[in-house]
């Protein structure tokens, strides 16, 4: 973790949490770089987990009003946390698996591992910024999704699970895609997490379809780190998707 950052300025914060093999603080470190402006929205296509058949579709996440909303089958993956958090948290303490068992200890809430460390160590990420929305209104559904879901009973044969979680119906994507339908965009559609980005990224940068809104592509590289092996693209399943794709690739980088 220390070789991303050699030679750069970072800013850095102490964590609540603890590295269980040491007792002592973890601490994270991120690039110094201009805060992004709370007038944005950015929808984070994560790619897939080589290693991990649950995220052969990859993952989505947004960034509204300065949170990054991260919405998970995981009950304890469905978050609001800073943009530091969700990229840079190191491989420590609760944010990595049990070391004895590589499974998450969920089980144990003194010391409840979980693979949830710094999704830029994990994925190479593509980005989708947006300008233009009303992002008060936006946060507003998605904290109140997170509510929905904290407040859920949970299921006693698996609690460290969302019940209501659905592939097809309630997931990552949907509850994103429904968040942006709630701002009148009806014709924003998908259920999986590439075909939504692509299907998003579509819609917003079309010329002269939204003039008060604009919006841009980039991609975030995965940093390498041992804990992680090299995240990979997972197919656009969507055939009308895979058209948009090679139309936005002539211009922009979509990955």
């Amino acid at each position: 973790y220390w070789s991303h950052w050699s030679g750069k300025s970072v800013c850095a914060r102490r964590l609540p949490q603890i590295d269980y093999e040491t007792g002592k603080p973890v601490i994270l470190l991120w690039p110094d770089a201009p805060v992004a402006d709370a007038s944005l929205v950015e929808l984070y296509f994560n790619e897939r987990l080589v290693k991990y058949p649950l995220s052969f579709l990859g993952h989505l996440a947004v960034l509204v009003n300065g949170k990054v909303f991260n919405f998970s089958h995981w009950m304890n993956e469905n978050e609001a946390m800073s943009p530091e958090e969700y990229f840079f948290r190191p491989a420590l303490g609760e944010f990595a698996p049990d070391p004895a068992s590589g499974r998450d200890n969920t089980e144990d809430s003194q010391r409840p591992y979980y693979d949830k460390f710094g999704r830029l160590f994990m994925r190479t990420i593509h980005v989708l910024r947006i300008s233009g929305l009303d992002t008060r209104r936006l946060s507003g559904f998605f904290f109140t999704e997170l509510e929905k879901i904290r407040s859920t009973p949970p299921d006693p044969k698996e609690p460290g699970k969302y019940r209501d979680f659905h592939i097809l119906t309630k997931s990552c994507a949907t509850i994103i895609r429904d968040g942006f339908q709630s701002l009148g965009f009806e014709k924003i559609s998908g259920i999986f997490p590439r075909d939504l980005f692509v299907n998003m990224a579509y819609f917003f940068l079309k010329p002269l379809r939204l003039p008060n809104v604009q919006a841009s592509l980039h991609t975030l590289r995965q940093l390498q780190v041992p804990e992680a092996a090299p995240s990979a693209m997972p197919p656009l399943l969507n055939p009308q998707n895979r058209l948009r794709y090679r139309t936005l690739r002539k211009e922009y980088d979509v990955g």
